[in-house]
């Protein structure tokens, strides 16, 4: 992707990996991580934040709804 856009990691074409190393997460991180997804079409991404204790605690799983399977087109479109 263009406009200085750029995912961490593309896992199996599927899920958006977004790496962070913050106190804490803040809500634009997951907005970022929101817009990779939609611009990308893809359907999960994942907001991992290495400044934790247990990598468990620092686990942010993020849905983009609006994603279609491969494939598929949007009714109405061609």
């Amino acid at each position: 992707m263009e406009a200085g856009y750029r995912i961490d990691l593309l896992v199996e074409d599927v899920v958006i990996v977004e790496l962070k190393c913050v106190e804490a997460p803040l809500p634009i991180h997951t907005a970022q991580l929101l817009t990779y997804l939609k611009l990308a079409n893809k359907p999960l991404g994942l907001l991992l934040n290495f400044n934790v204790v247990h990598l468990r605690e620092g686990i942010k799983r993020v849905v983009n709804n609006r994603s279609r399977p491969h494939g598929l087109v949007a009714s109405g479109s061609a």
